[in-house]
């Protein structure tokens, strides 16, 4: 099925992404890397988390709320391992957090092998892929959960949503062996909320048993999706109960007051972040069968996978690369028509221009 998309230069989409945010009382670092981000997931084709979902979100449970504070400053927690750092973010704008998050961890693998960054109080950092993509293509292997903005999913077996969609991101150091990092990047929930919103957005029907409506059944019709299911039944859920564990270990509440700032105002309502960074020396055994080096090995073990007639099978991140080289073939950012109107309510807010579709090029995939 193709689909037919409007070009967008990347500067014309970051000034715009910006002056919402400063619009918004955001510093100017913290709007650009709140940018760096949106475009990162456009140019990567993850439609669900671009401009549109950010600024959204960040309305409802950020700047336009009590979830995030401008301009707030992350304070260091002091402990007693050198190899893991946590953070209070003071609810902090979730992508600069995370980046930094991301650029410590990978400081503390260089120095250690191994390093981790924990963060309580903090805002949604949005799409988790990117910041491992990031620093996978920097060379390490990379991780991160964190707690959804709100609970919407509902367990394994129960009625009501009591998890968050609760995002697993790993990242591998991959481009030397097949041109991309490997990159495992899924909410575990069936569908985020973002991509029933963008079903809303263009009148497209959800996947089977993917969502429930307000009486708890199973619901197609993105109108009705009120809540989310697991993907996997029980193991969708464990690998969200994941992500609450963690997050009550670093510092965080109950998942069904996350993000409801007018529910008991004695308790807890950010969420938690979790980065891992390992550096490749720091797992090798150096015992590489056939004199192969750890870079050799890591290419023979995807071919292996890859051969015997499964040729056709995808690597995650492959979809991801596919998209980046069509934005960069197309010399810009893809959207779709409903996604450029969205964009225009974003125009006027920041008192700019609005683009039309028809004025823009398109591209055909």
């Amino acid at each position: 099925m193709t689909e037919t998309y409007h070009i967008v230069p990347e500067a014309a989409h970051n000034a715009l992404v910006e002056a919402v945010y400063r619009r918004r009382g955001y510093l100017p670092d913290e709007a650009a890397d709140g940018a760096r981000l949106c475009a990162e997931a456009t140019r990567h084709g993850i439609r669900t988390h671009n401009a549109i979902k950010a600024l959204h979100l960040d309305h409802l449970f950020g700047s336009g709320s009590r979830g995030c504070v401008p301009g707030a400053q992350i304070e260091v927690v002091p402990g007693r391992f050198e190899a893991a750092r946590v953070w209070n973010a003071h609810r902090k704008l979730g992508q600069p957090t995370a980046y930094r998050a991301m650029d410590e961890a990978i400081a503390l693998a260089e120095r250690y092998g191994v390093g981790t960054v924990s963060v309580d109080n903090a805002f949604h950092y949005l799409w988790g892929g990117g910041y491992v993509m990031d620093a996978a293509r920097r060379g390490y292997i990379a991780y991160t959960n964190c707690t959804a903005a709100l609970a919407e999913v509902v367990p394994f077996g129960g009625r009501f949503p009591t998890l968050g969609t609760n995002p697993h991101s790993w990242g591998f150091p991959t481009t030397q062996a097949v041109g991309f990092p490997v990159v495992v990047d899924w909410a575990t929930s069936v569908v985020a909320m973002g991509r029933v919103q963008q079903l809303r957005r263009e009148g497209r029907p959800l996947p089977p048993m993917a969502a429930v409506d307000g009486e708890g059944a199973p619901t197609t019709d993105p109108e009705k999706a009120v809540s989310l299911l697991p993907f996997g039944a029980h193991k969708g859920y464990g690998l969200s109960l994941i992500n609450e564990l963690v997050g009550a270990l670093i510092g965080g509440s109950l998942p069904t007051l996350r993000s409801r700032w007018d529910s008991d105002p004695e308790d807890k309502h950010a969420c938690t972040f979790f980065f891992q960074v390992i550096h490749p020396e720091a797992v090798s055994g150096g015992a590489f069968a056939r004199g192969r080096s750890q870079a050799s090995n890591v290419k023979a073990v995807i071919e292996d996978i890859l051969g015997h007639g499964n040729e056709h099978s995808l690597l995650p991140g492959q979809v991801e690369a596919q998209w980046a080289r069509r934005s960069s073939e197309a010399g810009g950012l893809l959207f779709t028509a409903a996604e450029i109107e969205a964009l225009g309510d974003l125009s006027r807010e920041a008192g700019l221009p609005t683009w039309s579709a028809s004025s823009l090029p398109t591209v055909t995939h």
